[in-house]
């Protein structure tokens, strides 16, 4: 395989504390996933504190569409499924929040909704994460920030496409 330019940067071993006229010799593979692992730690340490998980929370808002749009369980299972840590973990996620009375299945349609408690929760941590988004971004324009989630997304179709040929 070639490099899609003449001129190929080569690859540094990571490096935390490497200089910025060094940054384009990283790979970027720490870096994301440094970046994941921290904001991940940040926001599940924050929900933990007030007892709920980020699975949680992603439920809460999947039901957050009201009555016409009600999911069926195995709609938000297949539906966050992909971001959860096996093919289990939101089914019970479904279940914990039923059983804490923050989402009620409807009898005759088995869908799912918020009950008023689910809703109260949904908008606190909403706030909640809304806080923990401006630590994350402090200092990052929202320019930079569209910026750096375009370069990973042309690099994560860079791989796939790279996969495919």
């Amino acid at each position: 395989m070639k490099p899609p330019t003449d001129t190929a940067t080569d690859q540094a071993p990571a490096d935390p504390a490497v200089t910025d006229d060094m940054l384009a010799t990283q790979p970027v593979g720490y870096w994301s996933g440094l970046a994941h692992d921290v904001v991940t730690r940040h926001l599940r340490d924050a929900m933990a504190r007030i007892d709920v998980t980020q699975p949680q929370y992603w439920v809460l808002n999947r039901l957050n569409g009201g009555e016409s749009s009600a999911p069926s369980r195995e709609e938000v299972v297949s539906q966050l499924t992909p971001l959860a840590n096996g093919p289990h973990e939101i089914g019970r996620v479904v279940d914990q929040l039923l059983h804490r009375g923050w989402v009620r299945i409807d009898a005759d349609t088995r869908r799912l909704h918020l009950t008023d408690a689910g809703e109260a929760a949904r908008v606190r941590l909403r706030e909640l994460v809304t806080e923990l988004r401006a630590v994350v971004h402090a200092g990052i324009s929202d320019e930079e920030y569209v910026a750096a989630l375009k370069v990973l997304r042309r690099m994560v179709a860079n791989v796939e496409d790279a996969g495919n040929s």
